[in-house]
């Protein structure tokens, strides 16, 4: 039996955040309580929705998770923007890895949209 720690969307997920924790180590320490929470939050929020999602038996119950996860994913990209205006971050990396979550994120919901 398949679960969540199967999905390489849940992997991706995870690997995600483990480079979220790294990036935000050196945000300023003032940040502490504002972008480096949010981000860290936001990014633990996407496999954890993956996950919650995966262990309902309703299939629109489980596409409802992954919208919940393809929101936080968004709202990351949003905070890791501002992060780079305000020279808080260097890298575009990160981008890249939410342009390629957001990608197997849709198509995960499309698959489970035509079953």
């Amino acid at each position: 039996m398949l679960t969540h720690k199967d999905l390489e969307v849940w992997k991706l997920g995870i690997d995600l955040v483990e480079k979220l924790y790294l990036l935000t180590r050196v945000f300023p320490k003032e940040e502490i309580y504002g972008l480096t929470s949010q981000i860290r939050r936001s990014g633990v929020s996407i496999p954890s929705n993956i996950a919650e999602g995966a262990a309902r038996k309703n299939t629109k119950e489980y596409i409802q998770f992954l919208y919940i996860a393809l929101g936080s994913l968004s709202e990351l990209e949003t905070q890791l923007i501002i992060s780079q205006r305000l020279k808080y971050l260097d890298s575009d990396i990160v981008f890249e890895d939410i342009e390629k979550l957001r990608r197997k994120l849709l198509n995960l919901i499309k698959y489970m949209n035509s079953k």
